[in-house]
């Protein structure tokens, strides 16, 4: 298990694709690992100001919407199926989504 690979995981509103965004060393140490959640539809909108869309080339079996402004703590061992790695592109667009989220611009 690593960062910024798609793992699924059972929400409260089912299971879907989620990303880790943890940092390396969280992901190796702990138990505990945080995500963002994406929708399980095909996405047939643009993305919204904090989401960021995934696709096949991150591993998903089509375009899907990924959000970026809730983060979720997880343990490691719910992630239950491998789907694919984010792209660097994919990473830095959601990084700025993230921070842009939760309000750290500004300080």
């Amino acid at each position: 298990m690593e960062p910024w690979q798609i793992w699924t995981w059972s929400f409260e509103f089912g299971e879907h694709p989620a990303v880790i965004v943890s940092n390396a060393g969280r992901v190796s140490l702990k138990e505990d690992v945080v995500i963002l959640s994406c929708s399980t539809r095909r996405a047939t909108r643009a993305a919204e100001l904090f989401e960021v869309i995934l696709d096949e080339s991150d591993g998903l079996d089509w375009a899907t919407l990924c959000r970026c402004d809730l983060l979720y703590t997880v343990a490691k061992k719910e992630l239950v199926r491998f789907r694919g790695q984010v792209t660097p592109e994919r990473r830095r667009a959601i990084a700025e989504r993230v921070v842009r989220s939760l309000a750290f611009t500004g300080l």
